[in-house]
């Protein structure tokens, strides 16, 4: 039997792809409906939804407030910080749990992740906190011949994350499946399960 994933914050379904790759059966839930979102789907408030009957937890939620692209705009403090809580929520549960962002955040970098770590042909960095502390090595980046941030907006960056299913709209906050399919693979390793 296959592990249970809560995917809170999930957006069109980047992380919880991942982690299905990796082993786990995933539910999401977002506050806006996600059409796209390829597994069972709850739309309804992640900072509040029920998280018993999970075996683990991964939890994005919004990064606008930390985002520098957000800074540039000058508009960051026209952004929700739910960070800070979403750590303090997760930190009472028993299972073990994930939580993304983007670099400049505040949180603990056990996994500090590029896409060109994974073969993509996209800069995408993205920060990971995990309770336990997990870490694995992997490749440092290299950031030749890759899509930049400006191509967020056309088709081929949804694609070149390993996000065909998505529209160009959605990829722009997703988390490439690559991503959480390593870490899920090594969560696996922590629960004991086999991959």
């Amino acid at each position: 039997m296959r592990p249970r994933m809560l995917d809170l914050f999930c957006g069109a379904g980047g992380a919880a792809m991942g982690y299905h790759r990796a082993g786990f059966d995933v539910v999401g839930v977002d506050i806006n409906f996600q059409p796209r979102y390829p597994f069972e789907f709850h739309q309804a408030d992640a900072m509040t939804y029920p998280l018993d009957g999970f075996d683990a937890i991964h939890a994005s939620p919004p990064c606008q407030h930390y985002a520098n692209v957000t800074a540039w705009r000058g508009d960051q403090q026209d952004h929700p910080d739910l960070l800070p809580a979403m750590l303090e929520r997760l930190s009472a549960v028993d299972v073990p749990w994930v939580v993304e962002n983007v670099p400049e955040a505040p949180v603990r970098r056990d996994f500090l992740l590029c896409g060109s770590q994974f073969g993509l042909k996209v800069r995408r960095h993205r920060v990971f906190q995990t309770s336990p502390r997990m870490f694995t090595l992997i490749p440092p980046c290299r950031h030749r011949g890759l899509l930049p941030f400006m191509h967020k907006g056309e088709r081929a960056y949804a694609d070149a994350m390993g996000c065909e299913w998505m529209t160009s709209h959605e990829a722009r906050e997703a988390i490439p499946p690559a991503f959480t399919q390593h870490i899920g693979e090594a969560l696996l390793a922590h629960l004991e399960v086999p991959a």
